[in-house]
């Protein structure tokens, strides 16, 4: 496959089938760089999920990727120790993307220097924060809600800030609204990665994993060493729903964000807007299940995800009829604030 644009794309349809729907709906001159920075940050998921490495292995090897990134070390040697490492649990596509690291990085390498600037930064980041919980005993969740704020900017949050300089360096009238759109970046990756922590809860439960917030929970007199699937309690869903209430305080700012994006530009709208409103709608479902124990139950349906397609071109160039969209799909939705995130992690304004 010697063409980037088909190399990126197969690659894309293999690890992530709802970016490899959405990326293509941006302009050409600006899917490229943001399907190799979605490609960058699977690398580093799948070394973080590796069940075979051990965490300094982890942290080594996604440090070594970082200096891939950044052009300080060569791509080979990184693929040639790291391919062979990986075990069955890592999925076919995710061997095929680790196999073609330096095919990758070359795309990364021809970029203009911002594009490069962006995407590295955010690799290291994300790198950085993601080794800060790697060692953590997840069982019982994480101390409170501001470890996980830490982690949703981490894994979700620094990449808004990435796109947010992608897209402000493909146009200066987004670029006007750089520092704006950057705060409002950092809440709306934390609503989508609170949507889907939220959603996962009993898959990441069944590998003793849980990112909840103890603080949250114990305010209601629950205690998250006690959840168990199938549960019946009352304290517990009272803590739940607050936690969907802020993921929905975050999805208001991510609308904000998106229409700070010019209403002509119809590609960065539907890439913004089809996620919040599967966000959304993923969210009413959880509301109305809280005490669901399987993530299909709470899972949208396909005739979801292609009314929000719909939904989104028919209302895309109108700020108004976006804004009462947003209003009826989180009718009945808990309000928690959308006070924007700390400003204590970020790098760049």
């Amino acid at each position: 496959m010697g063409d980037d644009d088909a190399l990126q794309s197969h690659l894309l349809d293999g690890v992530s089938r709802t970016f490899a729907l959405t990326i293509p709906q941006l302009p050409p001159v600006l899917a490229k760089p943001v399907s190799n920075a979605y490609l960058l940050c699977r690398i580093i998921d799948t070394i973080e999920d590796e069940t075979a490495l051990a965490s300094p292995d982890k942290r080594r090897f996604c440090q070594q990727f970082v200096r891939v990134v950044q052009g300080r070390e060569a791509a080979e040697p990184l693929r040639d120790e790291l391919g062979p490492r990986l075990s069955e649990s890592t999925s076919p596509a995710e061997h095929e993307l680790i196999h073609l690291i330096p095919r990758v990085i070359a795309i990364t390498h021809r970029f203009d220097p911002p594009q490069r600037e962006a995407l590295a930064t955010c690799v290291e980041i994300m790198a950085k924060g993601m080794a800060e919980f790697q060692d953590r005993d997840l069982r019982y969740g994480l101390s409170n809600m501001d470890e996980m704020s830490d982690y949703c900017y981490y894994v979700a949050g620094v990449v808004g800030e990435m796109l947010t300089k992608l897209f402000c360096h493909y146009s200066p009238e987004i670029a006007a609204h750089r520092e704006e759109m950057m705060k409002l970046a950092v809440s709306f990756g934390q609503g989508l990665q609170m949507t889907n922590i939220l959603k996962d809860l009993w898959d990441d439960h069944s590998r003793g994993v849980c990112w909840l917030p103890r603080d949250t929970f114990e305010q209601y007199g629950f205690d998250l060493r006690e959840l168990k699937p199938n549960h019946d309690n009352p304290r517990f869903c009272e803590g739940f729903r607050q936690l969907v209430g802020i993921a929905h305080g975050h999805l208001r700012n991510a609308l904000a964000y998106t229409l700070y994006i010019p209403a002509r530009e119809t590609g960065l709208r539907e890439f913004c807007l089809w996620a919040l409103g599967m966000a959304v709608l993923t969210l009413r479902k959880i509301n109305k299940n809280l005490d669901f124990s399987d993530s299909a139950q709470v899972k949208i349906t396909r005739r979801a995800v292609k009314a929000t397609v719909f939904t989104s071109r028919l209302l895309r160039s109108s700020n108004s009829l976006l804004n009462a969209a947003f209003y009826l799909a989180g009718f009945g939705l808990p309000r928690g604030s959308n006070r924007l995130p700390g400003s204590g992690h970020r790098t760049d304004t």
